[in-house]
């Protein structure tokens, strides 16, 4: 990618502010030399990164990567070697230390069967050192200071300098103390030279007699070593020089062991710095509010709501920005200061972002394309040195673009043609436009000639757009509109102004035909867009009415099939039962004909067709019991009496509560109030109850979710967004009254929009305790367990 764009699109600037989210020298240094990629593999492979950084921050906060210094010039003077300082060690072991928690904190989301499309793939390149781990642990401490226990030797000098210090600091304090603390400047001790000294004045330099290690800028002052503990702190100094050679003896033990992991170690940091990179970047991405684009290969390209990452969030305009696919050429037109040429930065700076793997300013479902070049004329690059206009700086900058795009080619170009006679300069505008069309790049312009908007109006692959202008306020809203050119409104302005209107008739008649027809067709173009956005939203108000319907109706599918399996079921059982009893009734009849009949005389035996009719008739017996049930007239008037009526007590079998009948919704469904729940349910879920008398204590009677129809999971695979999210809504109401402790919601995994939908409703809804992914063996991050409040 050409370095001009980088720096007209404020690409640096973007850099700069996902570093400061960079803990590692080496990640910040990773986040500077990013560029975008023109490999869709690539890109893919970077905005993979970048989504898993984010499933971290949104799982456990971040990535536990501290500031990390380079260690490489390190490494490299151990190659030769030399012997590492404690600080270096410190350093090294941080990297070390850090690389055995990361790998234990991706190790803990593994097991809870969380995936990710490419952390793991790093976190099993991590190299483990634990034998070098704990030499490092047990010698150094994290400001590099060598520990007592690294050896031995060094604790019994330490120990020693410690009782040595304490006796010459005891010695010199009774001096201070003492009668002799009168010839003293001050009454302190102090080192001078690695050596304990007291200030003493000028003129008693004798009394103390020893050595004079210095003095004070006046010279009234002389730190003088007293006689009495030169030999004290000869032993002291002794001691120190040992515990120099000593830890001298050990940095160089320790860095050969050392040397032998080089490899490991600059592996491990590189390792760390891209992890480190890739939080910058999720980091960045939930500072911004962004989302992953999706990659169309034909580079088309949709940004819906797009915001420039640069601009306050608080005032910054979001809008839909298309190009590519259809319309090869986008040519947006309009008054200054209205927004266009944001649009255009907007367009090249999110469009190198995403190549370059950083999410988006936008909402879900939008996608980039990827360019392997993306060219910009934009803002006046008059150039003094060089003698040239602007119309000439364009037209150098136009040339070179001309001379290096093809059909992976992305160009924005400002005010193109400006500069020049308006008649010349939209002639070479157009023709500029066909060639940019002949080598297949997709182009976005902005421009003021009106040639331009019939050249979008009539030219295959070419689209007009224009940035709103209120007129009533007289300021622009700043908003993109696709399919509408935009158009003067310097009539309508001036006449809001104060204007006299025979002067605004006069300018009227003034201007071409062509230009007022033109005028006038735009005018027709955004009534006609503003009628079709009303028509729009009307439609999406039906379908969301149909949507709800169908949900309905879905619903009460379901709780039929699901009550029909379970009468069924229930009908078998007592089928059963009944048969059951009726056989083992009947063969105790046989049997007692049967002893009957050995007891009998010849001339009284039962005979043995008496015995098959008697089992034919016990056959018949629930046969016969369904024929009077059915002729029961008894029973035909109490079931001509179930006719529901409005404010009708009835109970919901799929709840298993009662509820009152507000009005009929349609030929085979009632609106029912079950206490502050009012649903839309079917007749066949209804039955008639006689009303409640007044109790003298109000009781609330619980159904256990044994007696519910509502099963405990829902699987929302296979829906629509919208649909989804309202089939949900539904049914967290349906298990909470079923008094469900928890339930699942199976969303798939997918691109994770639904996912996210899900996440975000279960946010707000009021009596959901908690929720979190299914474990490994249960769907993992495809569904989630939700927990009810008590």
């Amino acid at each position: 990618m050409n370095e001009k764009i980088l720096q007209m699109m404020d690409y640096q600037k973007i850099l700069h502010e996902v570093k400061s989210f960079a803990a590692s020298i080496l990640g910040k240094e990773k986040v500077m030399s990013l560029k975008p990629s023109s490999s869709v593999e690539e890109v893919q492979r970077w905005q993979d990164e970048t989504d898993d950084g984010v499933k971290v921050i949104r799982l456990r906060g971040s990535m536990p990567i501290p500031q990390l210094e380079n260690v490489q010039p390190h490494l490299k003077r151990l190659a030769i070697g030399a012997v590492l300082n404690g600080a270096e060690i410190a350093q090294i072991g941080k990297i070390l230390r850090t690389s055995t928690e990361v790998r234990r904190f991706f190790e803990q989301l593994e097991e809870t069967g969380i995936e990710f499309a490419r952390l793991y793939q790093l976190i099993h390149q991590l190299a483990q050192t634990p034998s070098l781990n704990q030499r490092i642990r047990e010698t150094i401490d994290e400001e590099g200071n060598v520990l007592d226990d690294a050896s031995p030797a060094l604790r019994g000098i330490r120990t020693g300098i410690k009782k040595g210090e304490s006796a010459v600091r005891e010695k010199l304090e009774s001096i201070i103390r003492g009668k002799s603390a009168r010839y003293l400047s001050d009454p302190i001790i102090t080192i001078r030279n690695d050596r304990y000294v007291v200030p003493v004045k000028q003129e008693y330099r004798g009394h103390f007699g020893g050595v004079v290690h210095d003095q004070s800028s006046s010279g009234q002052t002389l730190f003088i070593e007293p006689r009495s503990v030169v030999e004290q702190n000869n032993r002291l100094r002794q001691l120190q020089i040992e515990e120099r050679h000593e830890i001298d003896r050990i940095l160089a033990e320790l860095s050969n062991d050392i040397a032998p992991f080089s490899n490991e170690i600059a592996h491990n940091m590189q390792l760390l710095g891209t992890l480190d990179f890739i939080g910058a970047k999720a980091a960045y991405a939930k500072s911004i509010q962004a989302v992953r684009p999706e990659i169309s290969e034909a580079n088309d390209v949709k940004l819906y709501q797009a915001r420039h990452p640069l601009l306050d969030p608080a005032t910054v305009v979001s809008n839909d920005i298309f190009i590519g696919g259809e319309h090869q050429a986008v040519i947006i037109t309009g008054p200054n200061t209205g927004g266009k040429t944001v649009i255009l930065k907007t367009l090249g700076l999110l469009q190198l972002m995403g190549q370059s793997g950083l999410q988006l300013p936008v909402v879900e479902e939008s996608q980039i394309g990827v360019f392997k070049e993306i060219f910009a004329d934009i803002g006046d690059e008059q150039s003094i040195e060089q003698s040239l206009s602007t119309f000439s700086s364009h037209m150098t900058n136009i040339v070179s673009i001309l001379d290096k795009m093809d059909d992976k080619s992305l160009i924005v170009l400002d005010e193109l043609g400006a500069g020049t006679d308006p008649q010349e300069g939209a002639a070479l505008a157009i023709s500029i436009l066909d060639q940019i069309g002949i080598a297949g790049s997709s182009v976005l312009v902005t421009s003021h000639y009106p040639e331009l908007k019939v050249y979008g109006y009539e030219r295959p692959g070419t689209i007009n757009a224009s940035m709103e202008f209120d007129v009533d306020t007289l300021s622009p809203t700043y908003r993109l509109q696709i399919g509408v050119p935009g158009r003067s409104n310097a009539f309508e302005i001036s006449k809001r102004l104060g204007i006299a209107p025979e002067i605004i008739e006069r300018a009227r008649q003034l201007i071409s035909g062509e230009t007022q027809n033109l005028n006038e067709m735009i005018a027709d173009l955004e009534n006609s867009r503003k009628m079709t956005e009303m028509e729009y939203q009307e439609v999406r108000e039906d379908v969301r009415e149909a949507q709800d319907l169908l949900a309905d109706l879905k619903t009460a599918v379901q709780q039929f099939w699901s009550e029909r399996e379970e009468l069924i079921k229930s009908a078998e059982q007592k089928a059963n039962q009944i048969v059951e009893s009726s056989q083992e009734k009947a063969e105790q009849i046989i049997t007692d004909l049967r002893r009957m009949q050995l007891q009998a005389t010849t001339s009284d035996t039962v005979k043995e067709h008496q015995l098959i009719q008697a089992r034919s008739d016990l056959a018949k017996l629930h046969h016969q019991e369904e024929e009077a049930l059915a002729k029961n007239k008894v029973l035909r008037k109490e079931k001509e009496k179930n006719v529901f009526k409005k404010g009708m007590d009835v109970k919901v079998e799929s709840f298993g509560q009662k509820g009152v009948l507000v009005e009929k919704a349609d030929k085979h469904a009632w609106i029912v109030q079950m206490g502050m729940l009012k649903m839309k349910l079917p007749e066949s879920d209804l039955t008639p109850t006689e009303p409640e008398k007044e109790p003298k204590r109000k009781v609330t009677t619980v159904h256990s979710a044994s007696q519910s129809h509502v099963r405990p999971q829902l699987d929302l695979r296979g829906e629509r967004y919208e649909n989804a999210l309202a089939e949900l809504d539904h049914y967290l109401d349906a298990a909470l009254l079923a008094n469900y402790p928890q339930v699942t919601i199976v969303h798939g995994k997918g691109t994770g929009a639904l996912r996210k939908g899900v996440t975000e409703a279960l946010k707000k809804h009021r009596s959901v305790k908690s929720f979190h992914y299914a474990p490994a063996n249960q769907g993992g991050n495809g569904a989630t367990i939700v927990e009810f409040k008590n």
